[in-house]
């Protein structure tokens, strides 16, 4: 203690000088190094995760706007009102006004159902419109000019600078519309779009009373003046917003990918706060004996909190400066696998990361570490000489752990997932260890080898301790097992979502006598298709004689609207698809009707009801006998009503078929549509290929960040062991002091902590597979399936950690008695 000594007799700049070089040697050459790893592990994973977080969600933000063209659509069955107009701008708004109708569009030669879209100069306000025309690329239409999507050219066999007649007026072609923020991928109601402007749509006539006709106001500004317009628009029937997150599941993989990311933050959290507790209550057992000879040699608790808060301040400095540095490099390793499907520049991350990686770790620390030091500081200076395993002390630093209780309630709010998450995980431990501490002493009634008999002994020896250790390592291996399970299992349900020979060409319209000449055609050209499937429209009008328009007028619920409103696409087989699984019921022969489960659920319907639909003022009635899970993100051909032959089968229809076009069979596409121009061909494939690259770009990246939370469960489950070891050491030497030999010892230890190690393990594949079949079906909505191959991993996992710490510290825990 010659450094303290020097301290209280030298001047007050020399003590300083010098406290803080003993602060210093306390820092690396003490026990506080694991704790600043610990630290710097902490700030490292919350700013890399939360800047990956913020870019992503900035990028949802920006593609989901510029695929409705603008940052707020609102959508109306009749003219936007100037009022509404006038409001926004008043607020600041940018508006650009657009008219969509279907009409006929008339050629020298055809003619051709189209969806005419009259839009202003300014459009669109989000995204990007590419106009391509014999001068070149263009962006906007301008008066007098009329665009065409590309296959209208040969439906109406015209070229740039014909005249196509649209309703009463003629208008030139100008060229050829490349690509439009708006795109609809729904098969069922795709027609060849026509773009004119907004001062040529009186010219046309196309527009009289009765006309089906939507009418859009695109709104571009600040989220607040955005929220202010809707708050002062109360909206009528045939009215609704569109924003970016009302736009079907064109967010579903990145969705799913933010709720992976801030899980995995949560339980890398968990993990890393659990290794920075365990390293500084070590610290503090430590340093019990050296604060207690400060003590006896006179120093204040006033001076001691001094000289620890110059050592805690120093290693939050540098935990903060590695853990930033580290932050942001796995930041950039996290999106790397992303590059090719982020945007250029990418969306800055402000000082978000920065900021909340900060505040996670205060929170996590000061009762992390604050705990144990105001415990260690009211050591008794009798310890110097007696050994106290306890002593009385404040209970007052156990509010602080208020700190983190309070941040994570206002932070969760009202997140489901991470509750159920922390419940879930909260239940299971304890559970895991009653049953882990159970386990334990029913083997101790076996008859076991000396070796194994005292292991057995010594962990029944505090049941307490042992649920406590076994409850540790086993959320330890559980945490890394839920991170990396979750992320195999959201892969697999990408990969059967868009497996890589899911269709990417639609064909729709096919007459009942093109039937068989197109279906015969693909076969020869061995391309690889679905079943063809007949498709009627028609409305479903009652539900057990219950009227629905009644029951639409007076519902507040607007996806049940949507679904009453609309005509709804019909089709009938002989069998349920195969694509599709039946939930409820069964599949019969006559007088059924199978109903997809979602709008079975949100129209109330079930079992053995009777449905009643209308098709072109025809009514017909079936009786529901099965209910179906469907699959809407597959990119085949699915249906919410499917019918049995007998009552649909009469009424017209047309035939759809999807097929699978390889990149070495694009003449089979021109030939069909030469062939055959009166068949709509739909071609998805720059869609589906770049579905499946943001699939796999995005699965690299979560691979990666399941490497990093799955690196800080095993140091958590490292530290685990060192620190249970460093403790056993005082217990070891006894052992040698009363004759036992090495071989003895070392079989002793190798059996306590192999018994741990096999029940953690096995322990832990158990709760993980059910903290992930709560998270898959509950948080994530996705089908549960099990993983057998874990439950040989998991438990080997956790032996050969034990085998690896073992041999690193056997020796050293033996050495001072040698000899």
């Amino acid at each position: 203690m010659t450094e303290m000594t020097e301290i209280q007799s030298d001047s007050p700049a020399t003590n300083r000088s010098m406290l803080l070089k003993w602060s210093w040697r306390e820092l690396w050459h003490g026990q506080l190094w694991p704790v600043a790893v610990a630290l710097t592990l902490i700030i490292a994973c919350v700013f890399a995760l939360a800047a990956l977080v913020v870019r992503v969600e900035k990028i949802m933000v920006d593609q989901g706007r510029s695929m409705i063209a603008a940052d707020l659509v609102f959508r109306s069955a009749n003219p936007v009102e100037q009022p509404t107009v006038d409001k926004a701008e008043q607020l600041g708004l940018v508006v650009s006004q657009q008219v969509r109708f279907g009409t006929m569009a008339f050629s020298d030669e055809a003619m051709q159902l189209v969806s005419v879209k009259s839009v202003e100069s300014d459009f669109p306000l989000r995204g990007e419109l590419e106009l391509k025309s014999p001068s070149g690329i263009h962006h906007q239409v301008q008066p007098g000019e009329l665009w065409l999507a590309e296959r209208l050219f040969d439906l109406l066999k015209v070229q740039p600078g014909d005249v196509l007649a649209i309703g009463d007026a003629e208008l030139k072609v100008s060229g050829t519309i490349v690509q439009e923020p708006e795109l609809s991928f729904n098969p069922f109601s795709q027609m060849p779009a026509v773009l004119i402007h907004a001062d040529d749509l009186d010219n046309t006539g196309a527009i009289q009373p009765g006309s089906r006709v939507q009418y859009r106001a695109y709104f571009t500004g600040a989220d607040s003046q955005l929220k202010a317009l809707q708050q002062q628009v109360e909206l009528e029937p045939g009215q609704r917003w569109l924003s970016e997150t009302s736009q079907g599941r064109t967010g579903d993989v990145i969705e799913k990918a933010r709720q992976y990311l801030s899980l995995t933050l949560i339980l890398v959290i968990l993990m890393a706060t659990a290794t920075l507790v365990l390293t500084c209550m070590h610290y503090a057992s430590t340093r019990t004996e050296v604060v207690a000879m400060m003590k006896s040699l006179g120093a204040s608790k006033n001076w001691l909190w001094q000289w620890l808060a110059r050592q805690l301040g120093m290693l939050f400095g540098l935990a903060l400066i590695a853990g930033v540095a580290i932050g942001a490099l796995l930041e950039y390793l996290l999106r790397v696998p992303l590059v090719d499907v982020l945007p250029d520049p990418l969306p800055g991350i402000g000082f978000t990361p920065l900021v909340v990686s900060v505040l996670v770790a205060l929170l996590v620390a000061i009762p992390g570490m604050g705990i144990p030091l105001l415990k260690l500081v009211d050591a008794p200076a009798i310890s110097v000489i007696q050994r106290m395993d306890s002593w009385k002390t404040s209970n007052k630093g156990y509010a602080l752990a208020l700190l983190p209780l309070v941040a994570g309630l206002l932070w969760l709010g009202n997140n489901g997932l991470m509750w159920l998450t922390l419940l879930g995980l909260a239940a299971i431990l304890v559970i895991l260890a009653v049953v882990g501490v159970s386990i334990v002493r029913g083997l101790k009634r076996g008859r076991w080898g000396p070796a194994i008999t005292l292991a057995l002994s010594r962990i029944n020896r505090s049941p307490m301790a042992t649920g406590a250790q076994l409850a540790a390592l086993t959320s330890s291996l559980m945490l890394l097992t839920v991170i990396w399970l979750l992320r195999s299992d959201l892969l697999a349900d990408w990969q059967q979502t868009l497996p890589a020979d899911a269709p990417n060409v639609f064909a729709l319209n096919i007459s009942p006598e093109q039937q068989g000449e197109y279906l015969n055609y693909l076969d020869q050209q061995s391309v690889m298709r679905s079943d063809s499937y007949p498709v009627i429209r028609g409305r479903i009008t009652h539900i057990n004689d219950e009227d629905l328009l009644e029951r639409s007028l007076q519902g507040d619920r607007q996806d049940r609207d949507e679904s009453l409103r609309r005509e709804l696409n019909l089709t009938w087989r002989d069998s349920i698809p195969v694509h599709n699984e039946v939930i409820a019921g069964e599949w019969q022969a006559t007088n059924g009707v199978s109903v997809e489960s979602g709008i079975a659920e949100r129209l109330g319907i079930g079992l053995g009801d009777t449905l009643a639909f209308n098709v072109n003022s025809q009514p017909f009635s079936a009786r529901v006998t099965s209910i179906r899970d469907v699959e809407w993100r597959n990119m085949r051909p699915n249906f919410y009503f499917i019918f049995t032959p007998d009552v649909v089968a009469e009424l017209p229809a047309t035939w759809l078929v999807s097929f699978r076009i390889e990149a070495d069979q694009q003449d089979v596409i021109n030939q069909l549509g030469r062939d055959y121009p009166t068949v709509t061909l739909m071609d998805l494939r720059t869609m589906a290929t770049r579905i499946q690259g943001i699939m796999q770009q995005v699965s690299l990246s979560l691979s990666v960040l399941a490497g990093l939370g799955v690196v800080s469960g095993l140091l958590l489950v490292m530290t685990l062991l060192r620190l249970s070891l460093a403790q056993r050491r005082d217990e070891i030497r006894l052992y040698r002091t009363l004759g036992a030999s090495r071989k003895r010892v070392s079989a002793t230890v190798w059996g306590e902590y192999g018994i741990m190690a096999l029940l953690a393990g096995v322990m832990a594949a158990a709760g993980a597979e059910a903290v992930v079949a709560a998270l898959v079906k509950w948080g994530f909505e996705l089908p549960v399936s099990w993983h057998p191959g874990m439950w040989l991993v998991v438990p080997m996992l956790s032996l050969l950690l034990v085998v690896v710490i073992i041999r690193s510290m056997i020796n050293s825990l033996l050495q001072p008695v040698r000899g």
